[in-house]
């Protein structure tokens, strides 16, 4: 060993003119190199001096240099024979040097290895492609699908020099996976897959220039290979390399496999729980499920209709930016819906359909899977789910969607079977409302309002009419009608011997529908079904105890129907119990009628009797007070003729004779009061009464003296109406009088007369209005009351006797007064009534 100690100059002087790459190490750092040595690795000096010499060395080996070079520096000797080592290059390769160590002092003490680098000449070509495909094997364990395990080995291939191209089985015939041509001699790649052997191609050439690699086994995959190094002494290298892409694509394939099955469980577990809910999702939502499960665009759902027949398009979801109305949803989504009603099993959609497809969604759409929804062995439906064109199913998508159908059938299930609880839910709350209704009401109007609104939430149809039978004219009358037509067809009229719907129910007593007015002739009253838009109906008899009340008659505006025997028969039962009703309502009105024709003949009874009581006494005290005041009047008229007063005399004697005449005026009154009188009724000319009695009360009102003027207005057409004509003239001119005297500025009194319906029977209306200051509110209830008045000169009974007068006609009088606007006073006489009281 020399004995010199050298400085890092010194090292670099030694080094620096050697051919062969050289370095110097001190401490683990490269302190020196030579150009050689940077020429080897491709990088600059500065890269490279003063790093550890570690970072120059193959990965593999750091560990066993690390330890190599710790013992070197402990003091034992370099090993004296070469080294052959890797050496890692800029360009990513790596190149093969021999190497030998030499230990050189360095001044202060320290200790430098001087590393002498001989580069090997390179391997045989043959011996990297070997390795590249060993390197690219051991990649195959990282891939973790199919797609990965051939992308890895095309690229490690091709990475060795060969062209490769890969050939794939469809069950028929050899396809290319790129899309490109197949090779002049793919049948040999067909005898290879056969035969599971490689078998060069190449004929026209001396020597191979191409070979098939069966890839998995028989009828799977092959690789096309082609290169310089292609020869058959080389098949079991590349037999081995295609069974090792082999073995990772079935691996991959299974992983794939269990992954499917486990998302599949996953999805299918995901689903059931969506079903399970407390309230079950629409089937909306699960369709808008299933097309995320198997990333789908669009789904759709066709079911059967419950009278049989082709499957129709219930719902979808998806094609809202694809479709322009629900025809053409039918025609896109019905494709493969005939397909599985034909088949009964689940598909991929064909070459064709997806053209069809493609042409009907504008390009959007070209991929579908179709599963049946069945029920007892039956198809009843289908669920199919569309992708776009570049998005292909396959047959494990119909097998996970066939599964989802199943789900999809419980669904359904579940929700019929809680519609089905829910409508009979809503019918018994129906009924027990109807129920309660109809026990808490005994006015046969109102029943029947309640029961046409009730059946048409409990049928589902547009309007109810009701009718009653008029026994003894034969007709049918309408009584009742859901709130659309409730007045105008009360006014509805209908023979019982007509040939209408109504009619023949109630002739025949059993429950008739029409359930496409368009598609029958007759059998229906035109003129309703015309004024209504009818395009269904439904006649029902009501009766009670064998006797016909009525008919009901129920209608949809909206589409033609089908009655079906359970509706029917809801609707028989519901119309037995509303005519039970009615029954019982109309006993119970016969009962209150006779109960108050009693009252009011017990009544009448005690006010004649009480009348005659106190006109009894009425006479006794008008006999005792009219003497007096004959002697009276007798006497004012001697004083005013004998003493001839004047003066305060005079004023005296007039207040005398003023009360005087009060007082027999009040007796007079209170007569006309108490007198029992029976009207006798007979029809009269209401014109010729009203201006009678106007005339008369412009004299004593003195009308003629003040600025008043009276109008009168009868509307055209009134009957003669039955009265006495005495006692109502008696009232009109007492109720006028009382309007011109409210008037001493002068003013206009209006009367109007007309028919009226009033508490179901027809009336003659008497309107006499005036515009006088008008009746104090708290003094309005008293104007019929004995002896209440208001005037100073007043006795208080005349509004008395004209309410006594109108209740004697089986009339009625009311009033209404605005304070400074006038009074109103109105009388109500029946049109028809007996000619005379009994």
């Amino acid at each position: 060993m020399s004995t010199k100690r050298y400085s890092e100059a010194d090292l670099r002087a030694l080094i620096e003119p050697y051919g062969n790459p050289v370095l110097a190490v001190v401490e683990g750092r490269v302190s020196a190199v030579n150009q050689a040595y940077l020429s080897l690795l491709g990088l600059p000096r500065e890269r490279v001096e003063g790093r550890p010499l570690l970072d120059f060395v193959q990965p593999e080996d750091r560990s066993r240099l690390a330890e190599r070079y710790r013992l070197l520096e402990s003091g034992m000797p370099p090993e004296p024979r070469t080294q052959i080592h890797q050496v890692p290059c800029a360009d990513g390769s790596m190149r093969e040097v021999a190497l030998y160590a030499t230990r050189l002092p360095m001044e202060g003490g320290a200790g430098a290895l001087l590393l002498n680098c001989l580069p090997l000449g390179d391997r045989h070509p043959e011996m990297g492609v070997a390795e590249g495909l060993v390197e690219t094997s051991a990649s195959l364990v990282t891939a973790h699908s199919e797609d990965a395990v051939r992308q890895v080995a095309l690229k490690g291939l091709e990475a060795a020099g060969f062209r490769v191209r890969l050939l794939r089985w469809d069950g028929e015939r050899l396809l290319a996976r790129d899309g490109g041509p197949l090779p002049d001699d793919v049948s040999l790649g067909m005898e290879s897959l056969s035969d599971g052997r490689p078998v060069f191609g190449g004929a026209d050439q001396a020597s191979p220039t191409h070979v098939y690699l069966p890839v998995g086994g028989p009828h799977d995959e092959v690789l096309w290979v082609q290169g310089p190094w292609v020869a058959p002494r080389h098949g079991s290298v590349l037999t081995l390399f295609a069974k090792v892409v082999g073995a990772a694509l079935a691996d991959a394939r299974v992983q794939a496999d269990g992954a499917r099955s486990r998302w599949e469980m996953e999805a299918v577990a995901q689903v059931a729980r969506f079903v399970a809910q407390p309230v079950p999702p629409s089937l909306e939502d699960f369709l808008s499920r299933v097309a995320e499960l198997l990333q789908g665009s669009a789904a759709a759902l066709h079911v059967s209709p419950p009278q049989g027949g082709a499957l129709a398009l219930v719902t979808h979801v998806g094609l809202a930016d694809v479709v322009r109305d629900g025809g053409h949803a039918e025609r896109l989504t019905g494709l493969l819906a005939r397909a599985v009603a034909e088949s009964g099993e689940g598909a991929l959609s064909t070459a064709a359909q997806e053209a069809a497809l493609g042409e009907l969604s504008g390009g959007m759409l070209g991929r579908a899977a179709v599963a049946p929804l069945a029920r007892g062995g039956v198809v009843c439906g289908s669920l199919q789910v569309l992708r776009g064109a570049g998005r292909p199913f396959d047959t494990r998508d119909v097998r996970l969607l066939g599964t989802l159908a199943e789900l999809l059938v419980a669904l359904m299930e579940q929700r019929r079977l809680r519609a089905e609880a829910s409508r009979q839910l809503a019918e018994t709350r129906l009924l027990l409302d109807l129920a309660r209704t109809t026990s808490g009401v005994l006015e046969t109007s109102s029943i029947l309002d309640v029961a046409s609104d009730f059946l048409v939430h409990l049928l589902d149809v547009s309007n109810c009419y009701i009718m009653l039978y008029d026994e003894g004219a034969k007709l049918l009358r309408g009584a009742a009608a859901s709130a659309a037509h409730r007045d105008f067809f009360r006014t509805v009229v209908l023979p019982l011997h007509g040939d209408g719907l109504a009619a023949r129910v109630a002739r025949e007593r059993r429950p008739i529908a029409i359930e496409d007015l368009s598609s029958v002739g007759g059998g229906y009253d035109s003129e309703l079904v015309l004024r209504f838009g009818e395009k269904a109906l439904l006649g029902l008899p009501l009766t009670s105890r064998e006797e016909l009340i009525g008919v009901v008659v129920v209608d949809d505006i909206r589409r033609p129907r089908s009655f079906g025997p359970e509706l029917i028969e809801l609707a028989e039962a519901t119309c037995g119990q509303l005519a039970l009703s009615i029954a019982n309502a109309r006993l119970y009105e016969s009962l209150w009628a006779s109960y108050a024709e009693l009252a009011a003949t017990r009544a009448e009874m005690v006010k004649r009797e009480r009348l005659a009581a106190l006109g009894e006494l009425s006479a006794i005290v008008a006999h005792e007070v009219r003497n007096p005041l004959g002697v009276i009047f007798n006497a004012v008229a001697s004083l005013r003729r004998l003493l001839d007063p004047g003066g305060d005399a005079a004023m005296l004697l007039d207040i005398l004779g003023e009360e005087s005449d009060r007082l027999n005026r009040i007796v007079g009154d209170l007569l006309d009061y108490t007198r029992p009188r029976d009207p006798v009724l007979q029809h009269e000319d209401l014109g010729r009464v009203l201006q009678d009695s106007l005339e008369a009360a412009r004299v004593q009102g003195g009308g003629a003296d003040r600025p008043v003027v009276i109008r009168s207005d009868v509307e055209a057409g009134l009957p003669p109406v039955p009265m006495d004509r005495r006692l109502i003239r008696q009232a009109l001119v007492n109720v006028a009088v009382n309007a011109i005297q409210s008037m001493p500025q002068g003013g206009q009194v209006q009367v109007r007369a007309r028919r009226e319906l009033h508490a179901g029977r027809e009336h003659l209306r008497i309107d006499v209005a005036d515009q006088g200051p008008g009746i104090p509110a708290e003094l309005l209830h008293r104007v019929f009351e004995p002896f209440f008045t208001t005037k100073a000169q007043g006795t208080g009974l005349g509004l008395a006797v004209v309410k006594r007068i109108l209740e004697e006609h089986r009339g009625e009088i009311a009033v209404d007064s605005s304070p400074g606007r006038g009074t109103t006073f109105t009388f109500r006489l029946p049109l028809s009534q007996p000619p005379a009281f009994p």
